[in-house]
């Protein structure tokens, strides 16, 4: 008997998924589903999601696999599929609901249980922490998830949740008596031992061995594992220099990209300014230098150096020249005039940091430390003493040379971490600290903790939990994490979309929309113009029938559309979700070499609207980036303002340039241009997170020059943020309530 397909019959109806078993993991927090599948070659993706444990506030860890993935790691033979599950409860009976994905973009969901044993944390308290602050359904968090660079028991660094809670340990051996740097990047912890660098994989533990480096001198491998231009930061002692160098090495096979040499670069500094350096930096195995942490600023191009003896330094990424130091001038290296030339002044009102670690680049391109307080330990005269640590966030006029202090958060001066910590910022003004060693360096009699701090955008505490710790090994050094959506394989930071509201007329009042392709590869994108729908958001005076008309460089038309479903991809649009609302909203897919592109639309009738132009990026895996967006049209009041939306890839933090302009479209022929443009940029809750109007007033518009991106008229705005992944919106206004032709400008500094 055979038997006929319904006409309206998909992928999700035709295959068939069976659960067949579970194989629990190296550790309670890891397992394996097996899966029978009747056709894996319509699977396009695999969804699984932890339901959290009654009253929990984190949000659910998740991660996505594509077909791809799961094929080329091995985890993919037909009909079976083998789907690793990650962050799991402990001794506990885990609720996974799984979403299957298909080529037609048709889906369909199911559960299962997966019943762990219990973890034995060593003593480190990491099952059953003080919880001083839990934290509450009514609070907000733009972070659930916490790597711990911790050095306790035979299994760190170690993940836990917002709630508390153990959620992933590494699977490599530790000995516990040895601390090891670490970090968590592409997916996977990447784990020191002496004079090798691991990778662990975050949803199987697999180990890889990604370098030795003993053939180059290197020792030991200490501190932090940070985030470079291209590749990982690691910081090692070798034959012949201490903790004074760092190298940047390829995360996918370790290979040496750049070194910088501490010794050797301050050394020729102080040569060059008529000093000796002899009194200053000290043969190996002397502590001179202490370097504790890394960041790098791609808005300047330039690595910010945490020197724990001494300062904090930046030093430019190509030349290895000193920029600038931020110190405390009270300590050896101010005595130097070499060194003191390129030192910034601090305001009024202001700390220089002392003792401190965990350099880092804030949203909006302040340099946020974790002070300690803690005088220098070998070099004299010792500095300023503090008997307390906060966190400490600069604004740096680098023309003025001068650093303002524009956040701390010293807690009354009631916390005494003299060594480790850390405070790391993820959404904007959310931050993670970690107050590593509370009550160090006391009397022995006084017991010693590890303090885990989350704060809101409003500066509320959301959670405060405590450990025992022997020195720093229970929570070093902490990064606030995101597992709610993890995608294998990861995408990384770039910008993925872009739209543009803004009124459709005729002439110069049309919506133009230009982006640049830049890499190797084509990209595959889908272009859209919207009108009639976004009456259903709210939206009056819409335009009635959007067409969209893709040109290349050269001007020549490429592509048209004005009814989505006459483009002969529409399927394609249709299984990625982006097929518009209504019929006559217009959409295409196309595959488009690197090089630069405008869309335009226009209206099929004379009648202007509200129209809205995106740009959805489909290969973000691809050897090619969106590497600017840009949208022109009219800018009016209320409603009829220009407004620009833009997404950040999935993972990390990518440094853009928004630029709104005016003035300047005059010199291209351009008519009736908005005189005073404002920008605007919102996240993802409604928030203001950066406003300009004159883009000199911005204290960073010194790396809007260095990136070539200075606007030609005063009156016109620009910014520069490090922002983490995400969804943006960009509002151009004119000063007082003015009107005209704006453009609204995305670079992403790559």
């Amino acid at each position: 008997m055979g038997f006929t397909h319904l006409a309206d019959a998909n992928q999700a109806d035709d295959t068939t998924i069976i659960i067949t078993g579970n194989t629990a993991g190296v550790t309670p927090f890891l397992s394996r589903l097996t899966l029978q599948v009747s056709n894996t070659a319509v699977l396009k993706s695999i969804q699984f999601a932890i339901d959290p444990k009654p009253g929990s506030v984190t949000r659910p860890l998740s991660g996505t696999y594509s077909n791809q993935y799961l094929v080329g790691r091995g985890f993919e033979h037909p009909p079976q599929v083998i789907l690793p599950i990650y962050g799991l409860y402990a001794g506990y009976a885990n609720t996974v609901r799984l979403t299957y994905s298909f080529m037609d973009g048709s889906s369909k969901q199911t559960a299962t249980s997966i019943t762990t044993a219990t973890f034995d944390d060593q003593g480190c308290g990491y099952n059953n922490p003080t919880r001083i602050i839990p934290r509450t359904n009514s609070s907000r968090l733009s972070y659930d998830y916490i790597f711990d660079r911790s050095a306790c028991g035979t299994f760190s660094p170690v993940i836990l949740d917002s709630d508390g809670a153990l959620r992933w340990v590494s699977t490599l051996p530790a000995n516990s008596a040895l601390f090891a740097a670490s970090t968590f990047f592409d997916n996977a912890a990447y784990v020191t031992q002496n004079s090798q660098v691991f990778r662990v994989e975050l949803n199987d533990g697999s180990i890889r061995l990604l370098a030795d480096y003993s053939n180059i001198g290197v020792l030991h491998l200490h501190h932090n594992i940070d985030t470079g231009k291209t590749g990982i930061l690691i910081e090692p002692d070798t034959t012949s220099y201490f903790e004074s160098e760092i190298l940047e090495v390829d995360s996918s096979n370790g290979a040496v990209i750049n070194t910088f040499n501490m010794a050797q670069i301050i050394r020729a500094a102080m040569i060059a300014g008529g000093d000796d350096p002899s009194q200053f930096v000290f043969p190996t195995p002397t502590d001179w230098f202490h370097n504790n942490g890394a960041a790098y600023n791609r808005a300047d191009d330039s690595l910010i150096v945490s020197s724990r003896e001494n300062f904090l330094i930046c030093i430019d990424y190509k030349t290895k020249g000193i920029k600038w130091i931020l110190g405390d001038p009270t300590k050896k290296w101010y005595q130097f005039p070499s060194l003191r030339k390129f030192a910034l002044t601090v305001a009024n009102g202001s700390l220089p940091p002392i003792g401190q670690h965990s350099p880092g680049v804030t949203f909006d391109q302040g340099v946020l430390v974790f002070d300690n307080g803690q005088n220098s330990q070998f070099q004299d005269p010792p500095g300023e003493q503090r008997d307390y640590a906060s966190p400490r966030k600069y604004s740096l006029d680098l023309v003025a040379k001068v650093a303002t202090e524009v956040w701390n958060f010293p807690l009354n001066q009631t916390i005494h971490s003299p060594f480790c910590g850390s405070c790391y910022e993820d959404a904007p003004y959310n931050y993670l600290i970690d107050y590593a060693f509370v009550n160090g360096g006391g009397p022995p009699n006084i017991p010693t903790f590890a303090r885990l701090m989350g704060l809101d955008a409003a500066g509320e505490m959301i959670f405060y939990y405590q450990y025992p710790t022997r020195g720093c090994n229970t929570a070093y050094n902490s990064l606030p994490v995101h597992l709610e959506n993890t995608k294998f394989p990861r995408v990384g930071p770039q910008a993925l979309e872009l739209s543009t509201r803004g009124l459709v007329s005729s002439g110069d009042n049309a919506l133009i929309g230009g982006f640049v392709i830049s890499g190797t590869d084509p990209k595959s994108m889908v272009l859209r113009a919207l009108g009639p729908s976004l009456s259903s958001f709210g939206v009056s005076n819409v335009l009635a029938d959007p067409v969209l008309n893709v040109y290349n460089s050269a001007g020549t038309l490429i592509a048209t559309n004005d009814n989505w479903q006459s483009d002969p991809n529409h399927f394609i649009l249709e299984a990625n979700g982006l097929a518009p609302d209504n019929v006559l909203e217009s959409a295409t897919v196309q595959t488009l070499a690197p090089g630069a592109y405008t869309v335009i639309v226009t209206g099929n009738t004379s009648t202007p609207g509200i129209g809205l132009v995106e740009l959805y990026d489909l290969s973000p895996l691809s050897n090619s980036t969106l590497g600017n967006m840009s949208t022109r049209g009219s800018v009016g009041t209320l409603d009829n303002v220009l407004i620009t939306g833009f997404t950040i890839g999935d993972v990390a933090n990518a440094t853009v340039i928004v630029r709104a302009l005016g003035p300047s479209l005059a010199s291209h022929g351009v008519s009736g241009v908005l005189s005073d443009p404002i920008v605007t940029i919102y996240d993802s809750t409604g928030a203001a997170i950066a406003s300009n109007d004159n883009w000199l007033d911005n204290v960073n518009w010194i790396d809007v020059r260095q990136n070539g991106l200075s606007p030609l008229s005063p009156l016109e705005s620009a910014l520069v943020l490090h922002l983490p992944a995400g969804a943006y919106t960009a509002i151009v206004r004119g000063a007082n309530d003015g009107t005209g032709i704006g453009l609204a400008e995305v670079y992403t500094l790559h």
